[in-house]
């Protein structure tokens, strides 16, 4: 696909370490929200690449184990439910994406973030719209961060096999809201989300 050149117009702007940044699970009822952040070299295209949303499972596991081949480097960073019910879902995503860069090797000099919001860091950034379908290395940080969530939530599946996470990632399906009613909350389910806070009442 055609990305448009957000890496190569900070690069003519004297950057020379620019990350993408995006986040995964900041929808679901339960587990953490997790963010990437990922420096990839000069490149006009990446292939396998593309908005998370637009993948499936198995394309998704391709491309990861590509950009963890071609990336200078990737970082993650997650906020569990807990943390997300103190905080709010915009800052607990806010917060994964610093810690992502806080486990990010060669540290960025610019950052291009996927959506609306910047985060309070001395550095250049710039926030994206849709940031995911329009730039490649945020595409790719939505691929790792998608990835790793989905694999978190499989590990939480066989800790609460009850509620099939390994199935539907934590998002409200009606299969995820029908054992929420039979079983109760675990403690990965988000307790300040509307949804689970009026289950709890029934």
């Amino acid at each position: 696909m055609a990305w448009e050149p957000f890496e190569a117009q900070a690069r003519t702007q004297g950057f020379r370490v620019i990350a993408g940044l995006d986040e995964a699970g900041r929808g679901p009822l339960a587990g953490p929200v997790v963010a990437a952040a990922v420096v990839l070299p000069p490149m006009r295209t990446l292939r396998g690449v593309a908005d998370s949303k637009t993948l499936t499972a198995e394309q998704r596991e391709k491309a990861f184990f590509l950009i963890q081949k071609r990336a200078l480097g990737v970082g993650i960073g997650a906020v569990e439910a807990n943390e997300i019910d103190r905080l709010n879902i915009l800052r607990a995503s806010l917060k994964a994406m610093e810690l992502a860069l806080q486990s990010l090797s060669p540290a960025p000099d610019c950052l291009l973030i996927d959506g609306l919001h910047t985060l309070n860091l001395p550095l250049k950034q710039q926030a994206i719209p849709k940031g995911d379908g329009r730039c490649l290395s945020i595409a790719a940080a939505s691929i790792v961060a998608k990835v790793t969530r989905d694999r978190l939530m499989a590990d939480y599946h066989e800790k609460y096999p009850q509620y099939n996470f390994a199935r539907h990632k934590g998002y409200g399906t009606r299969e995820h809201l029908r054992a929420i009613r039979e079983h109760g909350c675990c403690p990965i389910h988000r307790q300040s989300f509307r949804t689970i806070y009026q289950l709890s009442l029934l």
